[in-house]
């Protein structure tokens, strides 16, 4: 049975991998996860300078979800690069190290310095936080300035690109086609939903911060029809998918949807071990329905009778 796939050129045992920013730089998970079992690990999102983060509250636990404002807290690409990334390059698993920027200048000197850290295996270009001021999210709502950071990004660094979109858009075909056309290797999607929630004793709003990004199972059919959608438009292109995937079940809805690989994130809070339970899941799915190879699976639900 193979397992393996590869996501716009980063090679990956399984198609299982860690949501930026639930799992923080992997190491934290060390004593509770076989981290070589992990086809790659997505570390939080590294930015120029250090960053503090939004203020407390942050995080915020809703009947439908979970919602957070981090702010993207991170010690800086410095520290990433010369502390963290020694550490992970000796598991032996590829890591992608997703970055953030105020400009798209940031975005380039951050992906030209990782550029050639050891064991970095690819950039997932966070154009669609919708936690920070500056960046994020604005650079991901106009299909230019996406284009634009993702063409500077692919000019500083020779490591595959994968572009992380956001639903919080009008057309998110449309995003995904911007990127494409400006060199994206792979999308990443999708992103938090933007939401929030009131304290109706307190009278004031939960968050810090205001609002925040809503994950976890609430999110997951808005993700599988992004991911439908976008693979529709552009089924050449490989797709990381995710959004309120807790089991394998959940993770088997977005590669029949067209996903290349997944990546669970609000499923980490919730069980420190739901990368694994999900590879295992997968691998018996595989088994209990007679595919030997992962591709087989890809996309497969596109198949059915379209009436859309």
């Amino acid at each position: 049975m193979n397992m393996a796939v590869n996501l716009g050129g980063i090679s990956m045992n399984n198609p299982v991998t860690t949501a930026s920013g639930t799992f923080g730089f992997g190491l934290e998970y060390q004593p509770y996860v076989a981290l070589q079992r992990l086809g790659a690990i997505i570390v939080k999102g590294t930015t120029l300078k250090p960053r503090l983060g939004n203020p407390p509250p942050r995080i915020a636990e809703t009947p439908s979800g979970m919602l957070n404002a981090i702010g993207l807290q991170n010690p800086g690409v410095e520290r990433v690069a010369e502390e963290i990334m020694p550490r992970l390059a000796a598991l032996g698993v590829p890591v992608i190290v997703n970055i953030a920027g105020d400009t798209v200048e940031d975005y380039a000197q951050v992906a030209r310095r990782l550029d050639s850290v050891p064991g970095v295996a690819g950039l997932e270009v966070n154009i669609s936080c919708p936690n920070v001021k500056k960046g994020g999210i604005q650079f991901g709502s106009d299909p230019y300035t996406a284009a634009e950071v993702t063409r500077a990004v692919k000019a500083s660094a020779g490591l595959p690109v994968i572009v992380k979109l956001s639903p919080n858009v009008t057309d998110l075909v449309t995003m995904a086609e911007a990127v494409a056309g400006a060199g994206a290797d792979a999308l990443s999607m999708i992103n938090t939903l933007l939401g929030m929630a009131i304290d109706v004793d307190r009278r004031r709003p939960v968050l810090g911060n205001i609002t925040g990004g809503l994950s976890g199972p609430a999110v997951r059919p808005v993700a599988v029809r992004a991911v439908w959608q976008v693979h529709r438009a552009l089924p050449l292109l490989p797709i990381l998918g995710m959004g309120g995937i807790m089991t394998a079940r959940d993770a088997l809805e977005f590669i029949l949807a067209g996903a290349t690989a997944v990546a669970v994130g609000t499923g980490n809070f919730v069980n420190p071990r739901a990368t694994l339970d999900v590879v295992e899941g997968i691998e018996q799915y595989m088994i209990d329905h007679g595919f030997v190879d992962i591709s087989e699976l890809v996309g497969l639900a596109q198949r059915y009778p379209n009436k859309e």
